[in-house]
């Protein structure tokens, strides 16, 4: 009688490599899932398609040039929840704003202005707030949150120590004078082209990134997702002159 061979396979979770899982059903594709138990997430347990990085970069660079997620999908003909985890997980290994920025000089001067979003739905407004070192063209701090005394101060505390001592300049919105030092900033209108530089910077916002755009569809869903979006766009916005000055 001819003998059997049998072959044994161990399956390990694809996020953390324990070997501690269990199944767990099937999605809604047929494909079997499972559970891990270290680490606590679910995942397809033999993934029929493998990503190569160069891929996975593109999907990235097209997520940040004004493609909302399902455009995502469309193109690349992939699940619009990868594309998601892919950016979540990118995002989340981007440095802080600041650690991008050039040297402070002694006779910089920072733009300031806010410009209107939404998440959600168009009753839910958001407001992004930002500083401009108008030498460098990098921003220098920025907060989302309603248009208000309180955000405007969150503005001036996220500005780092080393642009406080900076003139500032911005429209005349009333809340900037009661925040900035009365002896450093300006109120002044746009026909001086004293913030000449930061609207520049909104319309460069508002072409790119498809949150921004007043009338769209491609709108984020949560406040979470919709500053993080806007810190990776700032963030390489940053990054880009940083590298080229």
């Amino acid at each position: 009688m001819e003998s059997m061979i049998q072959e044994t396979r161990t399956y390990t979770c694809h996020a953390c490599g324990s070997a501690n899982i269990v199944r767990n059903g099937t999605n809604r594709c047929g494909n079997a899932q499972y559970h891990c138990k270290d680490c606590g997430i679910y995942r397809v347990l033999k993934p029929k398609q493998v990503y190569a990085e160069a891929e996975k970069a593109t999907v990235l660079r097209a997520g940040l040039e004004r493609c909302s997620l399902r455009g995502v999908e469309r193109i690349f003909d992939i699940a619009r929840q990868t594309a998601t985890r892919w950016i979540a997980t990118h995002i989340q290994k981007l440095p802080e704003v600041k650690d991008l920025l050039l040297p402070a000089s002694v006779d910089d001067v920072l733009e300031l202005d806010e410009i209107w979003s939404f998440v959600f739905k168009k009753d839910h407004p958001r407001w992004l707030w930002a500083a401009l070192c108008r030498r460098t063209r990098q921003i220098v701090a920025f907060v989302i949150g309603g248009r208000s005394k309180a955000t405007c101060h969150r503005l001036w505390r996220a500005i780092p120590d080393g642009y406080k001592q900076c003139q500032t300049f911005s429209d005349f919105y009333t809340t900037y004078r009661h925040v900035f030092p009365e002896t450093s900033h300006h109120c002044v209108g746009k026909e001086t082209g004293e913030t000449a530089h930061i609207e520049r910077w909104n319309n460069t916002l508002r072409q790119r990134m498809s949150r921004y755009v007043r009338q769209t569809l491609s709108f984020s869903k949560s406040d979470a997702f919709h500053e993080a979006f806007t810190k990776w766009f700032i963030v390489e916005y940053n990054r880009g002159l940083s590298l080229t000055t």
